[in-house]
């Protein structure tokens, strides 16, 4: 299983209907597929056990008439509520379907009853392993407008998290698809109220009466909901020569869309469902945990808060190093460890993520880690700034300035996180302020390409 996620309540697109992929089974079977925009790609095939992900991926591919580049930037995913997988070309889904409650009682912690009742959809979905580079070289508008949907659908979900001024000029291009060029006049702020939970997130659309609504909104900025995403609308750039084709003269506004979702360090990823521990709070030092969906694509790991809808930690694959430990050994656990400071002492910093999917964040890492080993080396500028772009095409900015906002959804909160900051002395390790030592763990990105470095916990220290 390439990447898998334990949904955990959070909304997602297994969340938009629980349906069935299978109708009959037989000499020969109805399969539907689905595809980002809920539509369906039914599919009447033979042998439906012995069948692989490979073969019916080909299929949907003739249907939908997509050029090759569609083999890898698209994969089969089984999709529930309660997890998803992206299938391997090898991977039999019939088969896989027959062992899903199995999968569920390993990898999420659902109760029985939801177990039982709990039945997986096949859908065509991003490849997770498909780097964006490559998408940048896409024109095809189909694989274009499969790629808008997806990547809409996981924004307006909050799947990504962004800052209101991105939402809004997301959300614009999401009117400018489907409701054409800006028109003075038309729609109105009270037109695009009665759809806005289709441009904007559900957050964002909550509106309230009365004097408690008044007084939230005292600290909430102007010219957000409806009248911030007009704005943005009317900002919307058309493309020269693009009216004579309906359809054609969307393609330009689709990459723009997948484009702002590039400057989102998450875009792209596999998401599983977690927990982490509560920094200590009040006199009685209460904890607790606190929900969290770990994100992990070709280019690192970022932890988000399931219900404030922030990231509270990213981090390259050069900047960690992680492990996991076993239902068996003590619990399910992924560990990652990172650079950080105790009252401006550098320390490495453990954060532990309670999941019974740690093995499979923990497996896909290291898959991430052997790709971009077996990838052609990037230049630093090219590692710092995000791929390069393809030929003919408009090159992303170098690094997107509203990523560095104060306060942006975003950026990491560490201060938000109860890690354990550790040092080594002699064969002990202890939990303390430390001095900074050698790594609590050995896999790490290796080759000398990592920026994560230990400090000796003598003399440097001291002398700083």
């Amino acid at each position: 299983m390439d990447g898998t996620e334990g949904n955990g309540g959070q909304p997602g697109p297994a969340d938009r209907s629980h349906r069935s992929s299978v109708s009959s089974v037989g000499a020969r079977a109805d399969v539907l597929v689905y595809l980002a925009d809920d539509t369906m790609v039914p599919l009447a095939v033979e042998n439906l056990p012995s069948l692989t992900a490979h073969e019916l991926h080909q299929a949907v591919r003739e249907v939908l008439q997509l050029p090759d580049v569609a083999l890898d930037a698209f994969a089969l995913w089984l999709v529930s509520p309660l997890l998803e997988v992206q299938l391997k070309p090898k991977h039999q889904p019939y088969k896989l379907g027959r062992q899903w409650q199995e999968l569920l009682l390993r990898f999420t912690d659902a109760p029985d009853d939801d177990v039982a009742m709990d039945e997986p959809s096949l859908q065509f979905r991003r490849n997770v392993f498909f780097p964006k580079r490559r998408e940048l070289q896409i024109h095809d508008k189909e694989v274009l407008r499969l790629l808008y949907e997806e990547a809409k659908g996981n924004v307006l979900a909050a799947r990504y998290p962004c800052d209101v001024e991105d939402c809004e000029a997301l959300g614009a291009l999401v009117c400018r698809v489907q409701l054409g060029p800006y028109q003075p006049g038309q729609p109105t702020a009270c037109a695009l109220r009665e759809k806005l939970d289709s441009f904007l997130p559900a957050h964002l659309c909550k509106r309230g009466h009365g004097l408690f609504a008044a007084l939230r909104g005292r600290g909430t900025k102007a010219g957000t909901g409806e009248q911030g995403l007009l704005n943005a609308y009317r900002r919307v750039k058309e493309v020269a020569g693009s009216e004579s084709e309906h359809e054609a003269s969307l393609s330009p506004h689709y990459r723009a869309y997948l484009l702002k979702c590039h400057e989102l360090p998450f875009y792209g990823s596999a998401f599983f469902h977690g927990e982490i521990d509560k920094p200590a709070q009040g006199f009685l030092h209460r904890g607790g945990q606190k929900p969290v969906s770990v994100a992990i694509s070709l280019e690192g790991v970022h932890v988000i808060d399931s219900r404030e809808k922030h990231v509270l930690l990213g981090l390259r694959f050069q900047e960690l190093s992680w492990d996991h430990t076993s239902p068996e050994e003590e619990e399910s656990v992924l560990w990652l460890e990172f650079d950080g400071d105790n009252e401006g002492t550098p320390v490495n910093k453990l954060l532990k993520i309670y999941s019974k999917q740690a093995e499979l964040m923990s497996s896909l890492i290291e898959y991430c880690i052997e790709l971009s080993q077996a990838a052609e080396p990037a230049t630093p500028q090219e590692s710092a700034a995000g791929p390069a772009s393809a030929p003919g095409s408009s090159p992303p900015p170098t690094q997107h300035p509203q990523l560095r906002r104060q306060g942006s959804v975003v950026c990491s909160r560490i201060q938000h996180l109860s890690t354990i900051d550790y040092v080594e002395e002699g064969e002990q390790i202890k939990r303390v302020k430390p001095k900074r030592s050698t790594s609590f763990f050995s896999r790490q990105l290796s080759l000398g390409q990592g920026t994560y470095a230990v400090v000796q916990p003598t003399e440097s220290l001291e002398q700083g």
